[in-house]
């Protein structure tokens, strides 16, 4: 009987590991839309001096079709009505001196949200890249380029790409920025580093939209990490 009972128990353990092994033991499949890995982007500080610096940022609220202040991705700073992305690229403009240049783009995007996101999707599922009819003339003047951005169905907008396919950033230093509704920069940064090979890519910031009014202190620290 004492023999029963302990062959009962061995195959009753040896059940239980398999199920356990089942759960635990397989991966999960990588979504077929997921960015390939690019080389890792740096985040060693730049060292004082390191040449003309450009801030890029493309702001739905500079290319909408309806009054500014009415966009979901406008705030309000000292009265002024600002995109997201241009109330960061001001913090870094003040810290660094540096300058600005806005993407501009032919097409107008809409100013409603449900609207504007079904228009960007459109655009990604295409492939559309919009024209950008505003041109960085001088652009080898500049070292250091910081480039900000909303993340828009978990990438950059279409635009962002546009303005990456028009110019060759070899040999220059690359600072990424954007503002999220939860993604973070969505793989951003290193499909940043696969489009400009030839660039050092920093790690950049992602500030979640909620966030954008109160962030100064986030960029400014940021900032200072990077050695601004």
């Amino acid at each position: 009987m004492k023999a029963k009972q302990t062959l009962i128990f061995l195959i009753v353990l040896a059940l239980t590991a398999s199920m356990l092994s089942g759960c635990g033991g397989t991966a999960a499949p990588t979504p077929a839309t997921q960015e390939p890995t690019a080389a890792p982007v740096q985040n060693d500080p730049l060292e004082s001096g390191d040449g003309k610096i450009l801030i890029v940022y493309f702001a739905v609220a500079e290319n909408s079709d309806v009054d500014a202040v009415s966009s979901a991705s406008v705030l309000t700073d000292g009265g002024e009505a600002k995109g997201m992305s241009k109330f960061i690229a001001d913090i870094i403009a003040e810290r660094t001196g540096g300058e600005l240049f806005s993407i501009r783009t032919e097409n107008q995007y809409p100013g409603v949200y449900n609207d504007l996101a079904d228009y960007a999707k459109n655009e990604q599922d295409n492939g559309v890249l919009p024209v950008i009819t505003d041109k960085i003339e001088n652009l080898d003047d500049y070292d250091v380029i910081f480039i900000g951005y909303p993340i828009w169905w978990y990438t950059m907008p279409q635009a962002v790409y546009s303005f990456f396919e028009e110019y060759d950033f070899s040999g220059k230093t690359i600072i990424p920025f954007d503002t999220h509704y939860g993604s973070g920069n969505g793989g951003t940064f290193r499909r940043i580093a696969e489009l400009e090979p030839g660039a050092e890519v920093k790690e950049g910031l992602a500030v979640h939209q909620n966030s954008v009014s109160s962030s100064r202190q986030t960029v400014v620290d940021w900032l200072e990490g990077l050695g601004y």
